[in-house]
């Protein structure tokens, strides 16, 4: 919406959702399942930020393949300022993507950043007026489109495992990946647009 992308979780509700140990948990579980959904969509993700980008906000942003904003964007992770813990998961995306120095910042301060320091850590790509959120938003779906879908699928898939842990990588689904692209009529046609000055048209496939 025009005021927030996320304000975070309702906090006059802790005392009912999260309060109990067994509450704690369903709620955990409900949090983990929906940010693994998104970062597993086969399909890039991308955030498109104004307003207030909050707590769980920052999680759901993070999830996101893109995150672009305008510059009304404010984000904050204030879980120290209400003594809640933080679950692992969530902490490992803050932490591979803003490094562990601007992520312990963040959350030990809980202080609010805006969208031109969020930019200048590497929270999100792009910023841009309020009055050109739409059109920056236009231009990197049309970008996206344009291009080949399995490179791109590829591209989303390898980077998730390149930040595992070496024994948990998929290597071999990374290289068949990398294999199907060689082999596909996308990288015929990209070839051949190259080849003759045109845009390609791919097909993903």
């Amino acid at each position: 919406g025009e005021k927030a992308f996320v304000s975070g979780a309702d906090i006059s509700q802790f005392e009912d959702q999260r309060a109990a140990q067994e509450a704690v948990a369903r709620y955990e579980a409900m949090a983990e399942a929906a940010l693994t959904g998104i970062e597993r969509c086969p399909v890039p993700t991308l955030a498109c930020i104004r307003g207030w980008c909050i707590g769980g906000g920052v999680n759901v942003a993070i999830a996101c393949d893109i995150r672009i904003a305008a510059a009304d964007a404010v984000f904050s992770v204030p879980a120290a300022r209400l003594g809640l813990g933080y679950r692992y998961s969530a902490m490992k995306n803050l932490v591979d993507l803003l490094g562990p120095g601007m992520a312990k910042d963040l959350f030990f301060t809980a202080r609010r950043i805006d969208a031109a320091e969020a930019k200048a850590v590497g929270l999100v790509s792009r910023v841009c007026p309020v009055e050109g959120l739409e059109a920056l938003l236009a231009e990197y779906t049309q970008a996206l489109a344009d291009n080949a879908p399995l490179t791109i699928r590829a591209a989303k898939f390898i980077s998730g495992e390149v930040l595992k842990a070496s024994p948990q990588a998929d290597l071999e689904r990374c290289q068949q990946m990398i294999r199907d692209c060689f082999a596909s009529e996308d990288y015929a046609e990209g070839r051949r647009a190259f080849m003759e000055k045109r845009r390609p048209a791919f097909k993903g496939r």
